[in-house]
């Protein structure tokens, strides 16, 4: 079986980095093109005296090395208008970028039908992430109060994450009711961001990469769901799961869970 041919649009940020290492590393997968908004040079060339294209022009990238999927990690509104471009040329999409709306993955998934390809779009592409939403979910349909706190580098653009968005609708969408609340306390605004009912709160320091807490609770007692990233290496079994499991599907998929049967 050939292996699928990948893009990365964002190859020279700090996670379109891991992606191009992890797709150059796996025997399935063929890294034969780079996108990036800054580009010094044609090639994008690595320690072993390999190299691959590189270039701002993400038609001209696509058009020359006729990648079978692109692998997102830039802006939103980057990818606003990458993602029109790479569909209609029937190539997969695999977006890890953030801050997209319903809007976008509506348009998205009609893009995709239309053109009978796959995208695969989700706010954390950590296993132990999508777990930890997972069970979140399954504790949200019988505990009534529940807060989140998610904590990432000072360098994060937006806030609350992602991946705490998605858990506090997950977590909504598991009950028949909403969530409880402190008397006086849920319009207060040291009490964070209140999303689906539950307060969170974002920190952003040096020194820290990417950690979420859910903490649950109910009459005498509370439950914390915790998860730590160590290293961005930890994102690269999703990303790598994703871009093998886009080319089978048609329409868009939303959040790694749908991938591992979740």
């Amino acid at each position: 079986m050939k292996p699928i041919r990948a893009v990365v649009h964002g190859a020279s940020g700090r996670m379109g980095q891991e992606v191009v290492k992890a797709l150059r590393q796996e025997p399935g997968t063929e890294l034969v093109g780079t996108v990036d908004i800054n580009v010094p040079q044609d090639f994008l060339e690595f320690t072993d005296g390999s190299r691959v294209p590189i270039s701002s022009n993400l038609e001209h990238i696509l058009d020359t090395c006729q990648p079978d999927v692109l692998v997102d990690f830039t802006v939103a509104s980057a990818i606003r208008t990458a993602a029109p471009v790479v569909i209609k040329r029937g190539i997969h999409l695999v977006i890890g970028t953030t801050g997209l709306g319903a809007d976008d993955l509506e348009r998205f998934d009609s893009l995709a039908r239309a053109n009978r390809i796959g995208v695969v779009v989700t706010a954390n592409f950590a296993l132990g992430a999508v777990l930890m939403v997972h069970l979140a979910q399954l504790a949200a349909k019988h505990l009534d109060y529940a807060e989140i706190i998610e904590q990432h580098h000072h360098l994060k653009v937006d806030s609350p994450s992602g991946t705490a968005l998605a858990t506090a609708r997950a977590m909504l969408e598991a009950r028949d009711k909403p969530f409880c609340q402190p008397p006086g306390e849920a319009a207060q605004p040291s009490r964070g961001q209140v999303v689906e009912g539950i307060p969170v709160h974002s920190v952003r320091l040096p020194g820290i990469l990417a950690r979420q807490e859910v903490i649950l609770g109910g009459p005498g007692q509370t439950l914390s769901i915790k998860h730590d990233v160590i290293s961005r290496e930890c994102y690269m079994s999703g990303v790598i799961l994703a871009v093998k499991e886009v080319i089978k599907r048609q329409g868009l998929v939303y959040g790694l869970d749908a991938l591992l049967g979740l």
